[in-house]
């Protein structure tokens, strides 16, 4: 029987690439040598706001054939959405293509759950409406009940902590752990979590200027920037606070096709 993962390896065709035209214009590593192996079950993108973490994401998903604001092949709700460059440059290799699956993508949530009450099977969700919990349980019972590992599945998700407390956190844990030793799910995650990160049995892979590497978790600036922290948190807040914000980058005009992660 074949067994996650099964989207083994994500290519760019260097004639669909186009220079002057987000997001080839703002992130170097898309360029004609653009290659991701997918080896583990789950992968775990780390990066720094704008290293183009959920750029990728949604178009890997679009590729897969979910919609933009996320949810599943079912949940094409909001039109409007054009084209996405990446996604039409990109090519997939599948063993097998697995077509049921869910995109989960935290700053839509909201009005996924809106369509998904009105119009879904609340039994497939845990039994309760959406908006009828706060924005922590929904994230969970969609995780949990959606999001199952019963059959073959493809699920992307980006900052899938957003809402999540610690303690909810270490539940989720226990849900991707179930995933990742289904060996009937697949799931791409971008994370600003080093707990998220520092699953056991992930393969975690960075992403900065100079491409998407492997990555050990205490390598991580996000893991790092926490240690210091928790090692001594009143320096963090004297450093914090004493330390003037960077210049901003020179304003652009304003392209709403042209917004990083």
């Amino acid at each position: 029987m074949l067994t996650s993962p099964f989207l083994k390896r994500i290519t760019l065709l260097p004639e669909r690439i186009v220079p002057n035209l987000f997001p080839f214009s703002r992130l170097q590593w898309l360029n004609e040598d653009f290659e991701i192996r997918l080896t583990s079950p789950i992968t775990i993108l780390a990066g720094e706001n704008g290293s183009g973490k959920s750029t990728l994401l949604e178009a890997i998903a679009r590729l897969a054939g979910f919609p933009a604001y996320g949810g599943s092949r079912d949940h094409q709700l909001l039109s409007g959405v054009g084209a996405d460059p990446l996604a039409s440059a990109l090519r997939a290799s599948w063993l097998p293509k697995v077509t049921r699956g869910f995109f989960f993508r935290a700053e839509s949530f909201f009005n996924l759950a809106d369509y998904i009450d009105r119009d879904g099977n609340p039994d497939a969700w845990g039994g309760r409406n959406l908006h009828g919990q706060s924005h922590g349980e929904s994230f969970l019972a969609t995780f949990r009940h959606r999001l199952n590992s019963q059959e073959r599945a493809f699920y992307i998700l980006d900052e899938p902590e957003a809402a999540l407390s610690p303690q909810r956190l270490r539940q989720f844990i226990r849900i991707l752990d179930e995933w990742q030793t289904s060996s009937r799910t697949q799931a791409i995650i971008a994370t600003h979590s080093p707990i998220i990160m520092g699953l056991p049995g992930a393969d975690l892979r960075l992403i900065n200027a100079e491409g998407i590497a492997p990555c050990r978790l205490r390598d991580v600036p996000h893991f790092r920037e926490l240690q210091g922290y928790f090692d001594d948190p009143d320096s963090y807040y004297d450093e914090a606070i004493n330390t003037p914000l960077p210049d901003l980058p020179p304003t652009l005009p304003f392209d709403p096709d042209d917004e990083p992660d």
